[in-house]
């Protein structure tokens, strides 16, 4: 686009402002010298970011979930369902690496929507997050004491000021134990990243320890006894293929704390090298230990004999290793605390990335000068979550975290081919730099009597359009020899833009169709039909036409690069979306009342106090014209 958009110049009350609002973008943060103040310590290196996503990944869910997915799903084709939710959470992490790696700032999906989409979009996720972290941060400080307990000796092991109680007159029982530990991990979170990182390498390394005590005795347990697990008369797939699959979409949900390390991304030392390192080693690490843990327990005992409570324990126990039962406990309860730490180290990131960016109240965006953390926004976060986690049971809440997850990862993978075909090519500047942006118009050109500048030069384009009207005007003067350059480029934008639209609808189409049993086949079986022609076309075409060439200048270059461009994210696109309206409709209703109150927030609040309120947009190519002359004459 060759015009400069002024959006002060909206119209009150216009719908069309509104839709502007919502579609607006911001820069790479930190690009072309843009600073926020105080900035967040870069502490951290490859072996920090690999604590932070095992520690965030791997919580009691593996105590858990390998009891019930085995019963229910898999039998002893358990590890080929880790193995294929390792694999489709593999996919949102090689988008999750090119992004951070690109866009290496605080807010991980939120921050790469509103670069990649747009505002209303950013908002949304970022809405999405915070209540996905805060949820996430009470459910599991409320397993915690439980399992604490049974290392006392039972439920009454506790000290009175620990335990459980319930409040006469009112179905609530409180939680002390979960409040205090909440407060604990926010105090280390306020210490310093590095400090807070430390501490949860060191209760990491413990549940790791614990898990390969498990492997190790629970292999030569299964070479003692003969693998009784797996000499059964049912076979491997005791529920089928299908089992299998229905298993690893249940397990899909303990491979989402390696989003934790890219909501890091602004403290790493080194983001183009360490932050794919980063993820990509503690989704390895993660996925070995599941599919290791898993192979052994299910050989150890029959997936029908297994307890869906302590499956772990009660096979040690079977084979009269009781005193292992603590060791397991001891893990467990090491494995909630690294996930808490890992649930609530990104939420203050997120809220202070929208506090930068006008969305919310700017008290978020304070960074302690000493620590170099955001302490206020952490702070906050401490005291809801310990809040929900003292008064409420939030597991009937727990389906809410996994959709501000998949929301994240579809928009992530839509941002990758964003940023491979239709990069923005267009920068917000502030206003106090209009009257450069207006010199620069300016220069060599000519007011039209439209009021447009013109330019007689064939490098210069128009930059402002006085008028606010979108209008077309010539990129180069010789436009009959050369018109079918600058059409092909236009077409080309065109297409890719429709194709990703056509996916992501198609995606859509094809998921719901395919999971909503209840519709009748003259319904279910033509939307299924138009959603798979959609995805396909929008593959084809996708695959077809050349990616853009600004993807490789594109923000922080010299980075990561996803493979398998636009196969892989729209793989990734439809795996999510899959399992997004899989959730239940009871969740979508919680979700929906959350969403509702953020939609408020921001039209009220948001949407007037965004920093890009005032902003005026021009190519990037002025952009950066426009920024060296600032620099030049400041100097």
């Amino acid at each position: 686009m060759g015009f400069l958009v002024d959006t002060q110049k909206e119209g009150g009350g216009h719908s069309w402002g509104y839709v502007r609002s919502l579609v607006r973008r911001k820069q790479v943060d930190s690009a072309n010298g843009q600073s926020h103040g105080h900035q967040l310590a870069k502490a951290l290196t490859v072996p920090h970011l690999v604590a932070i996503g095992v520690g965030a990944t791997i919580g009691a869910g593996v105590y858990i979930l390998v009891g019930t997915v085995a019963r229910e799903h898999s039998g002893p084709s358990l590890a080929l369902s880790f193995l294929i939710a390792g694999i489709a959470a593999g996919l949102s992490a090689f988008c999750y690496a090119e992004l951070s790696s690109r866009c290496p700032s605080a807010g991980s999906a939120y921050h790469y929507s509103y670069i990649c989409v747009g505002e209303g979009v950013a908002w949304i996720i970022g809405w999405a997050l915070i209540l996905e972290y805060t949820i996430g941060g009470s459910a599991v400080a409320r397993g915690i004491s439980p399992n604490l307990a049974l290392i006392f000796g039972g439920e009454d092991g506790l000290p009175a000021i620990l335990a459980r109680h319930q409040i006469p007159g009112f179905d609530v029982v409180v939680d002390p134990c979960a409040a205090i530990l909440v407060f604990v991990v926010t105090g280390l979170l306020c210490m310093g990243i590095k400090e807070s990182t430390f501490a949860q390498g060191i209760v990491t390394a413990i549940n790791v320890c614990v898990l390969l005590f498990v492997i190790v005795a629970g292999s030569y347990l299964g070479f003692k006894t003969g693998w009784a697990g797996y000499d059964l008369p049912t076979g491997f797939f005791p529920f089928g293929v299908d089992g299998m699959f229905a298993g690893s979409a249940t397990v899909f949900f303990a491979f989402i704390g390696f989003d934790s390390v890219a909501s890091t991304a602004e403290e790493v030392r080194n983001p183009q090298r360490d932050l794919p390192i980063g993820i990509g080693l503690a989704l390895l690490l993660c996925c070995s230990l599941y599919m290791m843990v898993s192979i052994v327990i299910v050989g150890l005992i029959p997936y029908y004999a297994m307890d869906p409570d302590t499956p772990i324990s009660s096979a040690f126990a079977s084979h009269d290793m009781q005193w292992a039962v603590y060791l397991i406990t001891l893990g467990a309860v090491m494995a909630l605390c690294s996930a808490l730490m890992g649930a609530l180290l990104p939420q203050p990131r997120i809220l202070m990335a929208m506090a930068r960016d006008g969305l919310l109240p700017s008290i978020f965006s304070d960074i302690n000068k000493r620590t170099q953390v955001p302490v206020k926004a952490t702070v906050a976060t401490g005291l809801c979550a310990a809040t929900l986690a003292f008064f409420m049971d939030v597991s009937q809440l727990a389906g809410m975290v996994s959709v501000g997850t998949l929301l994240a990862f579809t928009m992530v993978a839509v941002s990758v081919l964003i940023l491979r075909y239709v990069p923005p090519d267009e920068q917000p500047l502030p206003s106090s730099l209009q009257e450069r942006v207006d010199s620069v118009s300016f220069i060599g050109g000519e007011t039209t009597s439209s009021g447009h500048v013109g330019t007689s030069d064939s490098s210069h384009q128009p930059l402002i359009d006085n008028n606010d009207a979108l209008v077309d005007v010539p990129l180069i003067k010789n436009q009959e020899a050369l018109g079918c350059l600058v059409l092909s480029e236009e077409n080309r934008r065109i297409v890719a833009g429709w194709s990703i639209m056509f996916t992501c609808v198609g995606a859509f189409l094809l998921s719901y169709s395919a999971s909503n049993l209840s519709f009748p086949g003259l319904i279910r079986y033509p939307l299924c039909g138009v959603g798979g022609c959609l995805l396909l076309v929008g593959l084809i075409a996708l695959s077809s036409i050349d990616q853009d060439d600004a993807r490789h200048t594109f923000g922080h270059s010299g980075g990561y690069m996803c493979p398998f461009v636009p196969l892989l994210p729209i793989i990734c696109i439809l795996i999510n979306m899959y399992l997004l309206v899989n959730l239940g409709s009871a969740t979508w209703a919680r979700v929906s009342v959350w969403l509702l109150i953020g939609v408020i927030v921001y039209v009220f609040y948001g949407r007037k106090n965004s920093s890009l309120a005032d902003a005026v947009y021009v190519t990037t190519a002025h952009a950066e014209e426009i920024y060296r002359e600032h620099e030049g004459s400041l100097a």
